[in-house]
């Protein structure tokens, strides 16, 4: 008689597949809850006590860790092993069915405590799992409630699993344990992270413990399939709420996450235009509606067909604002009802993401590169201990000074070479992702026109020979900040003061590739 060994969580579909195990002549042995349930059921149950011949133990926690059954589970078919569980009277097990406590959806309940929570680290199901997937070359493991109907069809037609089967729920089994195993790293490694530990530091092992909340529907490119993964199973896009609009892009997601990166660094209203990853615009202003404005004008033309972050609630007067201009997506901490309405009836693709919280930049970046991932301590601005210094024989006036403060906040979100042209409360002009500096500065310029002339700019790095400086000068830039380090650094403020353009170092450079 074939034996299945039946240890679950999740009973969902469990009666019918157990009760057509029975009709096929099978011996069930259960433990704990799923012995219960199935004797609920009226089904013939050999009790996991029976096999071991030992009591389940501490409240559960040792139900089926016992030689009889995982020898009956890792015996191979060959007659040494098999000889080897008859002189002990083990019967050997065909079959395990088998899903884990819930500790990735407990860790994601909001206020659970770490002893909840390790609680719910599954230690008998996680050595079954492994035992079954480990022997597929004879036993059949089910993880999943999906895959009972197409084995047990199998079984009443041929008797038997097939080894293809048998492979494809053995790496089924596999990858459910390594998610497992990564949730509980990655959560512990969290609760238990030392005060002492040296913040600015990668860690030597690390697990990101990811669930695909969502399918997108491709990638940068249609030809590339694409998801969406997060720490939380119930998290929302960003964390996030879609409220109108189609469903987010691959594209969509990462402008925003940039938008809305850059608009939770400032404190007062402020607006964000992000085009294929950088700002085209960045304002403050007393109201969001009053800032858009002036975002908008920093690059008219780039910004159609961007999306824009606004770090107060959107409001009727900031959709009228708006005008015309074609947006991809709108990120807001909320929508006014009567705003709301309005561009889900009346901009139907425009996506709508209410995100509650600001960015909360993860301590680690993680980025894939061939054979291999880089990782870095993420970029939160300047140091506490960062020290601008003047450079030049004229220093700048307050407005300048406001127009550097701004300028340099904004510079830290574009991608590099990144030189943002600025006024105390908006920027004016954005030249980014480009490979040759003056270029950046030249394309900034041009963005800017007239505004230019009065205009602070900021350089994410320094000037490698004074030709940017020199660009800036000629089309009326006043104050420039930079972190200096060059070995150029005095033909650079040379220049500046032959201009007479204010400069500061700042001695911190901020890349973003």
């Amino acid at each position: 008689m074939p034996r299945a060994i039946l240890s679950v969580y999740d009973k969902t579909g469990l009666e019918a597949f157990a009760r057509g195990l029975v009709d096929l002549g099978w011996d069930l042995v259960a433990s704990g809850g799923t012995a219960r349930a199935l004797e609920l059921a009226g089904l013939p149950i050999t009790p996991v006590e029976r096999v071991t011949g030992a009591p389940e133990m501490l409240a559960g926690r040792v139900k089926t860790l016992h030689p009889a059954v995982h020898a009956a589970i890792l015996a191979r078919d060959t007659e040494e092993d098999m000889a080897a569980l008859a002189r002990e009277g083990y019967a050997p097990v065909d079959l395990v069915v088998s899903n884990l406590y819930p500790f990735q959806a407990t860790i994601n309940q909001p206020g659970v405590t770490l002893d909840e929570a390790i609680e719910q680290i599954d230690v008998g199901g996680v050595a079954l799992v492994r035992a079954a997937a480990k022997n597929l070359a004879r036993v059949t493991v089910i993880t999943d409630p999906a895959d009972y109907p197409a084995v047990l069809e199998m079984l009443q037609a041929s008797g038997k699993v097939d080894e293809a089967t048998r492979r494809r729920l053995a790496v089924k089994a596999f990858a459910l344990t390594r998610s497992y195993d990564t949730a509980i790293h990655a959560y512990l490694s969290r609760e238990f992270e030392s005060e002492e530990q040296v913040p600015d530091e990668v860690p030597p092992l690390l697990s990101l413990g990811l669930t695909r909340i969502q399918d997108l529907r491709y990638g940068e490119n249609p030809h590339q399939s694409a998801g969406l993964y997060a720490l939380r199973v119930d998290a929302g896009p960003l964390g996030g709420e879609l409220l109108g609009g189609k469903e987010l892009s691959y594209n969509n997601l990462l402008d925003l996450d940039a938008a809305w990166r850059t608009v939770s660094a400032f404190e007062r209203p402020a607006v964000v235009i992000v085009k294929h990853l950088t700002p085209t615009g960045i304002a403050v202003g007393a109201t969001a509606a009053e800032a858009f404005g002036p975002a908008l004008a920093s690059d008219p033309v780039s910004a159609y067909g961007g999306v824009i972050a606004v770090n107060r609630p959107v409001d009727q007067e900031f959709v009228d604002a708006l005008g015309s201009l074609f947006v991809e997506a709108i990120a807001a901490p909320d929508f006014s009802p009567a705003a709301q309405r309005f561009l889900v009836e009346k901009r139907r693709n425009c996506r709508l993401l209410r995100i509650s919280q600001r960015h909360a930049e993860s301590r680690l970046e993680v980025r894939s590169v061939h054979n291999g991932f880089l990782v870095q301590v993420t970029d939160q601005g300047d140091p506490e201990n960062a020290n601008w210094q003047v450079v030049t024989e004229r220093r700048p006036t307050s407005q300048e000074l406001q127009a550097m403060r701004f300028g340099w906040k904004a510079v830290q979100f574009v991608k590099s070479n990144a030189i943002v042209l600025a006024l105390p409360e908006t920027t004016v002009g954005i030249g980014g992702g480009l490979s040759s500096r003056v270029d950046a500065v030249q394309l900034a310029v041009s963005k800017a026109g007239d505004r230019a002339r009065g205009a602070a700019l900021a350089s994410d790095a320094y000037f490698p020979f004074p030709d940017g400086v020199e660009a800036a000068a000629a089309a009326g830039v006043t104050a420039v900040i930079q972190p200096g380090g060059s070995i150029r650094d005095q033909e650079v403020i040379a220049a500046a003061n032959a201009a007479q353009i204010a400069m500061i170092f700042t001695r911190v450079r901020h890349f973003r590739h």
